[in-house]
């Protein structure tokens, strides 16, 4: 399928420069998503610009993605009402790379092939760019009045806050369009993409080509992604859900597309998996029969994860999404990382222990009705025993004299005990 055909049914089109797609059927084309390098992981907000460059790749085109080095040291002003921080060079450098393992998985940089993905860095093209260079050889081409005429600019001059905006900040479009240039220069590259906010400045890169070199480029932005109810997409209370796993854990990934909306659902089903039109329509219907069994929601968890993690990770977050519904076992309670055990159990009443108590060892009546109050009382406690009803790392108790000790302990730190089918305790030493 033509790309531009593919992302128009995925509505992963926001606005489009007239003869993009015209360009695309006549030749195999470079196009390039600016990735912002602050931090040396990416995060969900940065898989809709991901998604465009593997389908990109996929439609027989060159992707590359541009790390911005020297943008990451000034900071975008597009729906932002603050500069950002600015970065050193190792640190970017060590970001980038991180950066381009995340990208891996979704891109092929290793091919021979003419459309091998590609990475680059503005700062590589930047650094040795004097004041004197860029004014001459970029700033006399854009007249102010131009970009004055930008929406990121109007909003931030207009804002009440009395904040303005620096210099700096005015003339990032120059710097990105500058980036634009580089690459149509050097590497042939006649289409820039991005999020709807990027739209004036990837213009006035389109601007800057045809101004400086009468030569024709291209421009296509995708919508920004919000929930359903209007708030930001990708944000929990918690913060931004990465991709990198210490960051934020394949469960706690997992679970966030698995909690997903039904009319979200239906939005990033399309977006975020490579899923076919026919394929989704087929998952819609179904789901619409039975909302409760949340098909929809399911398979988009199952898509996502895999592709940013692994179909292992995946397998163990659905396993560990279960134990709170009665299933799983000690074995999967011991193969769980201590983050992944922990996110399982949140909001689960926690007591402490002592461990040299559990080195002597303790009676179960005693730990759970008298060291840590998960019972009121030890008759309560028996009774449950008796009902087998208690359970300690998953393994039924059939003995209020049974002794505790250490060889009981989760990752030598944590008991897990569940009361009835849905009351669970979290026991951890001191």
């Amino acid at each position: 399928m033509n790309f531009v055909d593919e992302l128009q049914w995925r509505g992963m089109i926001h606005d489009i420069m007239p003869g993009t797609k015209e360009q695309l059927d006549k030749e195999l084309t470079s196009a390039y998503v600016g990735i912002d390098p602050t931090a040396d992981s990416l995060h969900i907000g940065h898989l809709v610009g991901v998604m465009m460059l593997k389908h990109f790749q996929i439609a027989g085109h060159k992707p590359i993605a541009l790390v911005g080095g020297a943008t990451g040291m000034i900071g975008d002003p597009s729906g932002k009402s603050q500069e950002r921080n600015l970065l050193d060079e190792p640190t970017l450098r060590h970001n980038q790379e991180c950066i381009k393992k995340q990208l891996a998985k979704f891109l092929d940089f290793e091919s021979e092939s003419q459309n091998a993905a590609e990475m680059v860095n503005n700062y590589d093209w930047m650094k040795d760019f004097t004041f004197l260079d860029f004014i001459r050889d970029i700033g006399k081409h854009i007249t102010v009045n131009y970009m004055m005429s930008k929406d990121s600019v109007k909003k931030r001059l207009d804002s009440d806050s009395g904040a303005g905006m620096s210099f700096t900040e005015f003339t990032y479009q120059l710097v990105q369009g500058t980036d634009y240039l580089h690459l149509y220069q050097t590497r042939n590259t006649k289409l820039q993409m991005g999020g709807s906010d990027q739209w004036g400045n990837i213009t006035t890169g389109t601007e800057l080509i045809r101004r400086k070199t009468g030569g024709e480029a291209f421009a296509l932005t995708c919508p920004l992604i919000k929930k359903a109810d209007g708030t930001k997409f990708g944000k929990t209370e918690s913060g931004n859900i990465w991709l990198d796993p210490k960051l934020t854990s394949p469960y706690k990934f997992f679970q966030f597309w698995l909690n997903t909306s039904d009319e979200d659902g239906v939005r990033y089903i399309k977006i975020f998996t490579l899923l076919s039109e026919a394929e989704v329509e087929d998952l819609v219907a179904k789901h619409n029969e039975a909302p409760h069994l949340r098909l929809l929601q399911k398979r988009l968890a199952e898509e996502v994860t895999v592709m940013v993690h692994s179909r292992e990770e995946y397998d163990l977050a659905v396993e560990a999404s279960q134990i709170l519904f009665g299933q799983g076992t000690a074995e999967l309670l011991n193969k769980l990382d201590e983050e992944t055990f922990l996110s399982v159990f949140e909001g689960v009443p926690q007591f402490k222990i002592s461990g040299e108590e559990l080195e002597a060892g303790i009676k179960v009546v005693d730990l759970l009705a008298e060291k840590t109050m998960a019972f009121p009382s030890k008759g309560e406690l028996r009774r449950t025993i008796q009902g087998n009803g208690l359970s300690i790392n998953k393994e039924k108790i059939s003995d209020p004299e049974q002794i505790v000790n250490l060889q009981f302990l989760i990752g030598g730190k944590y008991l897990l005990v569940q009361k009835g089918k849905k009351n669970y305790f979290l026991l951890s030493t001191q």
